[in-house]
């Protein structure tokens, strides 16, 4: 996801410098060329040769290190970067920036670069509500430097309080958001329904079905990661929702079509994606829930179909939606394409290895009115990636 970005890595003086570690290796992973700067205080938390085993580059402390593969190493660092975040960032590294101060090799290639900066403070509590550092990263920000907002909890002194920096996982998620793809989303309203519907029998009850949500919350992040504003509407899932999206969370069929129909004007592309009921047990305040001879009967009324009635309502937007069949795989997806007036579908089959429920990969045919693309089983991150290209061509 990384492949061919420069993803700058500054860590300054403070106890959280040991997250930085994994977050170096979790970019690696995804194939990015690593770069980590430390200031010298920095290197009393960390060694740097931690860093250099988990990059395979150098890292760079000294301004005046003869020992460098660059003819001016923090100018020609600072032009091959993608995104700079720097983290933890300290009380004084802050202030240094904000005024201008570039005396070591973290702050001359902070100040040399124009790629995106992201700066996630690391402080004791008091120190992060100094009234002058509180000025320092106003300051930042209004020099378009990006401020993640500090976790609370206890802090490395024993107090519990604002300072705190994030786990990896969203240091990362900031760095994804950067530079992941291309914005060729930009400027789009995109709405993605995701998870499992529930309907209640009782206030004790309810049926569902096997969906996990990951599918619907993979085409969620890959339209964020490419520029879109997202909406997702969100019914039961057993995993997080992906960050810098607006999450609607749901549990009945009838609540996820209130909440779509109600935002379908506004959108330019939306995906169904939820495993939606297609009926509800009726309540049993409506006396149609009995025993009988031991058994409960239970009478059904039908759910409305989101889709079609999205269809119905269609002008200008991208409709997209989902079909899970056991058999006649192409024909019948066909078939709902034409009848829902859908734009694409994307179908797959429970029957074939790597598709269906709960799994992390997906195989799946994309069929329009006028083309059929069968993807490989690939990752759900993957298979988003795909069906938003084929969304882009046809739209």
């Amino acid at each position: 996801m990384l492949t061919g970005k420069t993803i700058v890595l500054a860590v300054s003086g403070s106890i959280a410098a040991y997250k930085i570690a994994n977050l170096a290796r979790m970019c690696k992973k995804l194939h990015a060329d690593v770069q980590v700067l430390m200031t010298k205080n920095a290197v009393n938390f960390i060694n740097p040769i931690t860093f250099e085993s988990l990059t395979g580059n150098k890292c760079l402390i000294d301004t005046f290190d003869r020992n460098f593969q660059y003819s001016v190493e923090h100018v020609a660092l600072a032009k091959k970067a993608s995104v700079v975040m720097i983290a933890p960032a300290s009380a004084n590294v802050i202030g240094k920036i904000a005024n201008g101060i570039a005396d070591d090799m973290l702050t001359t290639t902070v100040m040399a670069c124009t790629c995106k900066k992201i700066v996630s403070p690391a402080m004791n509590h008091n120190m992060f509500h100094n009234p002058i550092v509180q000025d320092n990263i106003k300051k930042l920000a209004s020099y378009g430097y990006e401020i993640i907002t500090p976790d609370r909890g206890m802090l490395a002194n024993g107090d519990t309080g604002d300072g705190r920096m994030p786990d990896e996982s969203v240091l990362l998620a900031y760095i994804l958001r950067e530079c992941a793809y291309e914005k060729d989303m930009q400027g789009k309203k995109v709405l993605v329904t995701a998870g499992a519907t529930r309907e209640p029998l009782d206030p004790v009850r309810f049926i569902t079905n096997h969906s996990t949500g990951k599918m619907g919350y993979a085409l969620a992040e890959n339209a964020m990661l490419r520029g879109a504003d997202v909406t997702l509407v969100t019914a039961h899932a057993d995993i997080e929702p992906p960050m810098f999206v607006d999450v609607v969370k749901v549990n009945t069929a009838r609540e996820m079509y209130s909440e779509v129909v109600s935002r379908f004007g506004e959108c330019d592309i939306v995906v169904k994606a939820a495993a939606v009921a297609d009926y509800r047990p009726v309540s049993v305040s409506d006396n149609k829930i009995k025993k009988s001879d031991g058994n409960m009967t239970v009478e059904f009324e039908r759910n409305p179909d989101i889709l079609a009635e999205l269809g119905r309502r269609k002008t200008t937007q991208f409709l997209c939606g989902f079909s899970m069949e056991t058999e006649n795989l192409v024909e019948n997806s066909k078939r709902k394409l034409e009848r829902k007036n859908l734009d694409m579908i994307c179908a797959n089959s429970l029957r074939t290895a790597g598709a269906g429920f709960g799994t992390d990969t997906n195989v799946v045919t994309i069929i329009t009115k006028d083309s059929i693309t069968e993807l490989p089983c690939l990752s759900k991150q993957e298979t988003a990636a795909k069906v938003f290209d084929e969304i882009l061509q046809h739209m």
